[in-house]
């Protein structure tokens, strides 16, 4: 199972959110650059970032940061936060990311999702944000109405090959992941999926790679102390 610690960038810091609520926005860590190395000297080869100002506003305030970060940390880089057009795509693209995923508008534009994934392929996921088993968007903020297991198989439908999954009730709580929707989500697809969202022990990673997931996301565990990542790199297994 692939670990991907995580950074979330407004105005080019550090910081972290609970339950997606820009209220409580804070700096968690003081260097993008010096947590991506730590990342990679703790053994990951993935990590995830977000861009909150492009999730917002669709401004890219941060992808100087994102670029540097993938030319120098060693890192393969999967990044979310306003993915909305190909031009965005080709953008991320253009500055060393590996895999993009589209978010809000993977339900407001399938046929984006559709195009997207005739161009980069694999490299195209779709992060599916919930609560109470509700796709939400813009955000976090708006409500689709649709539910995130019919929502699921229209995009394996389309031909995507990863889904990020957010409970967000369970998103910056150190509470554990939404191991029962997960296990729903499995059932009801073939993608790889990536776990977003709780992660917040050992014992977690190591559920999730009993799972079979194909990922997990660690955020503020990472920070908090909770977890250790180099541990949690070495349970997971091959980070491929």
């Amino acid at each position: 199972m692939i670990v991907l610690p995580a950074i979330d960038l407004k105005d080019r810091k550090v910081v972290r959110l609970y339950k997606g609520d820009f209220a409580t926005v804070h700096q968690v860590a003081d260097d993008p650059m010096e947590t991506a190395r730590a990342f990679a000297q703790a053994g990951a080869r993935w990590m995830h970032m977000v861009d909150l100002d492009g999730a917002k506003s669709g401004a890219r305030l941060n992808s100087d940061v994102v670029r540097a970060v993938a030319e120098d940390a060693g890192l393969r880089i999967e990044l979310g936060g306003g993915m909305r057009t190909m031009e965005d795509l080709r953008a991320a693209d253009g500055i060393g990311v590996q895999r993009m995923v589209v978010g809000s508008a993977a339900v407001t534009d399938p046929a984006f999702v559709r195009e997207a994934v005739s161009v980069y392929g694999a490299r195209i996921a779709v992060g599916i944000d919930t609560l109470g088993g509700i796709v939400k968007t813009a955000g976090w903020v708006e409500s689709s109405g649709l539910p995130y297991l019919d929502f699921a198989r229209s995009m394996e439908e389309i031909g995507v090959k990863v889904i990020v999954f957010t409970d967000i009730a369970t998103d910056g709580a150190l509470s554990g992941p939404s191991y029962d929707r997960l296990c729903a989500l499995q059932a009801a697809v073939s993608c790889d999926i990536v776990a977003s969202g709780g992660v917040t022990t050992l014992d977690d990673i190591k559920r999730l790679r009993d799972m079979g997931l194909y990922g997990a996301i660690i955020g503020k565990a990472y920070y908090a102390g909770t977890i250790d990542l180099a541990a949690a790199v070495k349970e997971a297994g091959v980070q491929c």
